[in-house]
């Protein structure tokens, strides 16, 4: 089992993440490339809030092809073309929806551009099942 923490005498953290997450030995790990906002027919939804909902539902796709769930989920990084506090907001409002009561470690941030044209944002994660 995943333990999320927040140590003691630092900071909280800023939203429904954790400062740290450990993996007991002998995990077996997931590496996820980054998810983008395209379905499986290729088409590329419009909008960050669209991207980023398309962005978490391959994600969990990724997670349950290899027999896991968001619950296995130690760390998520996100790169967002628009960064500003509007998505920042509608990030953590999606992210904290598709993760329920987990609070896996997290990364937001900004980027100039992704892998092609049109797309506004990435998600890439590790997960581990013990």
């Amino acid at each position: 089992m995943i333990r999320t923490f927040n140590p003691d005498g630092m900071a909280a953290p800023a939203s429904n993440y954790s400062q740290g997450a450990s993996v007991p030995a002998g995990a077996r790990w997931l590496h996820i490339s980054g998810q983008v906002g395209a379905s499986a027919d290729g088409t590329v939804r419009d909008g960050f809030e669209a991207q980023l909902e398309q962005c978490f539902d391959n994600l969990i796709d990724v997670l349950k092809a290899d027999g896991m769930d968001v619950s296995d989920l130690v760390k998520i990084t996100v790169f967002a073309v628009p960064h500003g506090p509007e998505c920042v907001a509608a990030y953590r409002e999606i992210r904290d929806r598709y993760m329920g009561s987990h609070k896996p470690a997290a990364t937001f941030l900004g980027s100039v551009s992704l892998a092609s044209d049109g797309l506004l944002v990435e998600v890439e994660a590790v997960a581990a099942k013990a």
